[in-house]
């Protein structure tokens, strides 16, 4: 039975906020506190304020929210990814991808390049997670190769894996948005890509202005081509539409064949660089169970309920239903840290405002993944932060100001709300 607490119900989220954010804020310093302490004592007190039932069955619906399906495929993602980013690095891939990029991208246009590379394939495979997978350690190549900060070319790569998983016709918040919403994915994508296909462009050319005075003078013709086949087989066959798991697996296999025949490790250094690289995503991977028991109380505790009943209750024209409708899944991804968990959950009312108020079931689908994808892309405990922060070894907040996309995709979003835009759809 769920037990109806309203906003106490939403405050271990403010606990996170409180000891992970602010204190680095009041301190200046992202490393000091490390976010899995940050949600050990948030997931303390979510079981705390949880009343009604004993503490082993408060514990017991943790453990079900930890155990919920999509945390453990996103583990099991971390476990694979972990693996082959160690051993692509051990073999060499990351510096023979990084000559190849290097030669090729002048290095005035090195940062456009990267964030166009990220919008295309996360387009073409319809995963944020995936491209970050791809790209972040190359990225972070690059970054210590040229001289400039890493959080900002990991956040250009994060900022353009969120362009397709905004737009693309197989991305699962495209797919859950459109169904829920009862539009063709089709007709979805024309109002969505009206929307935030010019704050891409004006993302573009902030990228070639930021890298105008960047020139690379070292060019090298000693590109190992053999060993760049793992991230190509990687991307290659994500575009193909083949399961992120199945392609990180193909990575591996690809790693471990070229890195022994080539002489860059023996078995049983492909097997201790694939067990530094699982051991290394051991902190993401219980930051993930703890967000995800800790959500589940929030929504046992009905904290997503209070906020649906809070953001619904006001609504009286078409514009405020478009600005409810961005609020709800807005507010259920805070809770859920799942973009599309968000949009399931919040989809069938999203449905229930757009009839009440006339408003377009495009545009309604738009909104819906829009502001899901916002969200996701700029909260320290999503998926796609903690995968991008871990795999360049840096601190989660230390990306998140550099994430200009995200950024503007929301603020082009808000704008076509209040001035009813795109007009044939408003």
């Amino acid at each position: 039975m769920k037990i109806e607490k309203g906003l106490i119900a939403l405050t271990p989220l403010l606990v996170f906020l409180g000891v992970y954010l602010i204190v680095s804020l009041c301190i200046n310093d992202f490393y000091k506190m490390p976010i899995s302490v940050a949600f050990l004592i948030s997931s303390v007190y979510a079981i705390t304020i949880t009343n009604g039932m004993p503490v082993t069955k408060r514990i017991e619906h943790f453990s079900e929210g930890a155990s919920e399906k999509n945390i453990i495929l996103m583990i099991w993602i971390f476990i694979l990814a972990g693996a082959f980013a160690q051993a692509a690095k051990s073999m060499g891939a990351i510096d023979a991808a990084v000559n190849l990029t290097l030669s090729i991208l002048p290095g005035n246009l090195l940062l456009a390049g990267i964030f166009a590379a990220s919008c295309f394939i996360s387009f073409s495979i319809g995963t944020s997670v995936g491209t970050i997978v791809a790209l972040i350690p190359v990225a972070v190549g690059i970054a210590e190769h040229i001289g400039i900060e890493t959080p900002f070319i990991v956040a250009i790569v994060t900022g353009g894996a969120f362009f397709g998983d905004n737009l693309s016709f197989i991305s699962d918040t495209t797919i859950a948005a459109t169904r829920t919403q009862g539009c063709s994915m089709q007709d979805k994508f024309r109002v969505n890509s009206l929307i935030i296909i010019p704050a891409a462009i004006i993302v573009f050319i902030i990228y070639i202005f930021a890298g105008m005075d960047m020139f690379v003078f070292e060019k090298t013709d000693n590109i190992e081509w053999i060993k760049i086949i793992p991230y190509l087989a990687v991307i290659g066959c994500a575009i193909a539409g083949i399961n992120v798991t199945t392609v990180l697996v193909i990575g591996i296999a690809l790693c471990a064949a070229i890195g022994i025949g080539s002489g860059s490790f023996d078995f049983f250094g492909c097997v201790g660089a694939m067990g530094n690289g699982i051991s290394g995503m051991g902190e993401l991977i219980i930051i993930t169970l703890m967000a995800g028991g800790m959500l589940e109380l929030i929504r046992i505790n009905g904290g997503i309920a209070y906020i649906i009943r809070l953001l619904t209750k006001n609504v009286s024209s078409k514009r405020g239903g478009e600005l409810c409708i961005a609020a709800l899944v807005s507010m259920a991804n805070c809770c859920t840290a799942n973009n599309t968990v968000a949009i399931i959950t919040v989809g069938s009312i999203a449905k229930n405002i757009a009839d009440k108020y006339g408003i377009d079931s495009r545009k309604a689908a738009s909104i819906l993944d829009t502001f899901s994808c916002l969200i996701q892309g700029i909260i320290p405990y999503g998926a796609q932060i903690l995968m991008a922060s871990e795999l360049a070894n840096i601190s989660p907040l230390s990306i998140i100001k550099y994430l200009y996309y995200p950024f503007l995709m929301g603020i082009f979003a808000i704008l076509a709300i209040l001035f009813r835009y795109p007009k044939r759809y408003s």
